[in-house]
């Protein structure tokens, strides 16, 4: 009986060890790989120092060797194939233009965020046909985003964010329809947004913190939940069929040049929770019907640093989930509507909230504190009217600090003078 069960014992070994076995091809990718990282970059106990090419690559079955930052499916004819590298961002630096990447064409996910990898970014990724995650965010690669990106029509989650590209978004782009995800936030970026409306599973689009022009695209994936184009060049109006986006939940399109007035459609958007309009050049808001609020699912509202004038909407006050609302520096006037102050002072129930943050300092608005504001304590709410007209509002009320309250000559155009 010892003899056969030696026997059963070295048959199995040798058996999953011939099915473990890397293919060559991805083993020179990997090296090359290696290869081309600096070996300062290359810290004791980091991923890539675990890469030892003396053994299989793959074959942890058998061995107390770890291949940190891989994984390896058997694919085809007892050979495994590498599907996913996802190596650790402690600080690599170096260049990906030398890797074979045509020799991993199983690899499924590749993500190396949060390193100092430099350079272009490969043409060769066109290769990775099977690619369904890319991930190069925080290191510093720079030149134009490679349109042949937009050749791979298995991704679905792309990071290209807080790196040194320019240029424009590839249309190529248009072609990736599985894609759910797109974040190329604080780059480089000019030119206009590309048309991305025909793609059906995109949720969450980021391109803040570029040099992006032109308008909000008139056409938008209608699946998207998060859309976020803050601080670039944007300017001309918000599209008036925004509303199609049913699933929108999100939108932040501050520190930007828009102009003219804030659509309605904004305030009764069927999910639209946090809306982010500050730092524009917005003169006049459009108010929706006093019905239609009650039905509004907006949390967090920021219209902050424009230019808006007329009397304080008293619509925002009737959104029953609305508990933060930002109107500070415009050039609103007339009194605070009693409105405000009761949603501000009065507990919330299950069916409306109150104002957690009601920001209106930095405007034009004159008469006396609501009696509700003045009942505030410190603490309950955060409630700034600190540079406006207002007067009765003692030297030492916490929601007058900070500049106080304007001259009578600053507030002479816009209402009664403070006595």
């Amino acid at each position: 009986m010892f003899k056969p069960i030696v026997f059963m014992f070295i048959f199995t070994k040798l058996f999953f060890s011939a099915n473990s076995k890397t293919h060559p091809a991805d083993i020179k990718a990997l090296n090359a790989l290696k290869n081309g990282v600096d070996p300062r970059s290359i810290t004791p106990g980091s991923c890539l120092s675990s890469w030892d090419f003396t053994i299989d690559p793959c074959d942890n079955i058998f061995t107390d060797h770890f291949t940190c930052g891989l994984r390896c499916d058997r694919v085809v004819s007892g050979l495994v194939r590498v599907t996913e590298i996802t190596i650790d961002p402690v600080g690599y630096s170096g260049s990906l233009t030398s890797v074979p990447w045509n020799h991993l064409r199983y690899l499924n996910t590749l993500d190396i965020s949060d390193n100092s990898f430099s350079g272009l970014v490969p043409n060769e990724f066109s290769n990775l046909t099977r690619l369904r995650r890319l991930g190069l965010s925080g290191n510093s690669f720079a030149g134009e985003i490679p349109s042949v990106l937009g050749s791979l029509h298995q991704l679905e989650e792309l990071y290209l964010d807080n790196n040194r590209l320019h240029g424009a978004i590839p249309s190529s782009f248009n072609n990736l329809t599985k894609l759910k995800r797109l974040e190329i936030q604080r780059n480089y970026i000019s030119g206009e947004f590309p048309d991305l409306g025909s793609l059906k599973n995109l949720y969450f689009i980021d391109v803040s913190d570029n040099n992006i022009s032109g308008g909000v695209p008139s056409t938008l994936p209608l699946s998207l939940v998060e859309l976020s184009m803050r601080n670039n060049k944007l300017n001309g109006n918000i599209p008036h069929d925004i509303d199609k986006v049913r699933f929108l939940q999100v939108l932040d399109l501050g520190h930007n040049m828009f102009s003219g007035t804030v659509p309605s459609v904004l305030f009764r958007h069927p999910s639209l929770e946090q809306l982010t309009l500050s730092y524009n050049e917005f003169s006049s808001l459009q108010a929706p019907a006093v019905d239609i609020t009650l039905n509004s699912n907006l949390i967090a509202l920021d219209l902050s640093y424009n230019k808006l004038r007329g009397l304080l909407p008293t619509f925002m006050a009737s959104m029953p989930k609305l508990t933060a609302l930002s109107l500070e520096h415009n050039e609103f006037t007339g009194m605070i509507p009693a409105q405000y102050a009761v949603k501000a002072a009065v507990a919330g129930n299950d069916n409306t909230s109150s104002f957690e943050r009601l920001l209106l300092g930095g405007n034009y608005l004159f008469g006396p504190i609501p009696g509700p504001l003045l009942g505030l304590k410190p603490g309950s709410a955060d409630v700034s009217l600190a540079d406006n007209c207002l007067y009765r509002c003692p030297d030492a009320f916490f929601f007058c600090r900070g500049r106080d309250q304007k001259s009578a000559v600053d507030c002479k155009s816009f209402g009664p003078t403070i006595p």
